[in-house]
């Protein structure tokens, strides 16, 4: 087939690393002392997975706030420990109100990439799972009805954990528990990955849920699609930062 036609929506962000060392503590009170080296910047959260999916191959239109988020990390240089990780412009997201007005039928596939920031409501994510049969939901939300139409629900083990004890979701037929370092889960079978050394998981769930929706785009068997999110994981977290695919 040509190359899958993808639309990600949900929120961007600016992701910033500003590696420095720290030989000492500060005088007054015993605090790290960052002496900055150099600055990195990526494209984050939805807009990583938009350039995760072009680097896979795929034809993708992005619909993302228009404010700029920037999530800032204070890293030292020779450890890669995170000190601190500064966000700025949460509270000028708006909502995207455009969602009723998006002709579903041009695309392959949905992602739906919602930090929970404001940009999209239960109600957009709900009518987006109801308009499209392939919607693969990565959501910050408490999971609850307003995704059971979704095809695939992407989330950590911890997010699933918060979901079983408020029991807002009953279903698990279309989630994929990410796992970490141990793969992920679905429909009870754990899909184990490589022991690799990692660096880095930020944005490592951007890179997984672009891995599995583009594999089962093309090849429309989801144990392929999710053994091959797996593997473009497990490549990102080798790296520093923020990196894509």
């Amino acid at each position: 087939m040509n190359a899958p036609h993808i639309l990600v929506i949900g929120e961007s962000c600016i992701d910033r690393y500003i590696y420095g060392k720290a030989e000492r503590l500060a005088p007054d009170t015993p605090a790290p002392v960052l002496i900055p080296l150099y600055t990195t910047k990526n494209k984050g959260m939805a807009a990583n997975v938009v350039e995760n999916l072009k680097n896979l191959g795929a034809q993708v239109d992005l619909i993302t706030n228009e404010s700029s988020l920037v999530k800032t990390r204070y890293v030292d240089d020779k450890t890669n420990h995170m000190f601190m990780r500064l966000d700025e412009g949460e509270d000028e997201v708006v909502p995207c109100g455009v969602v009723s007005s998006i002709d579903f039928s041009n695309y392959d596939a949905i992602i739906i990439s919602d930090y929970c920031k404001g940009f999209l409501t239960e109600e957009d994510i709900e009518l987006m799972c109801n308009a499209h049969s392939k919607v693969f939901v990565d959501t910050k939300k408490v999971v609850g009805d307003f995704v059971k139409n979704a095809f695939m629900i992407k989330i950590n083990e911890q997010e699933w954990k918060n979901t079983q004890k408020y029991g807002t979701y009953k279903e698990s037929d279309n989630i994929v528990i990410t796992l970490g370092n141990k793969g992920c889960s679905y429909r009870g079978h754990t899909f184990s990955v490589d022991n690799v050394p990692v660096k880095d998981q930020s944005g490592a769930g951007d890179t997984f849920v672009a891995g599995l929706c583009y594999s089962y785009v093309k090849h429309n068997d989801i144990n392929v699609a999710i053994k091959f999110a797996n593997e473009c994981a497990g490549k990102v977290v080798r790296t520093r930062g923020v990196s894509t695919v």
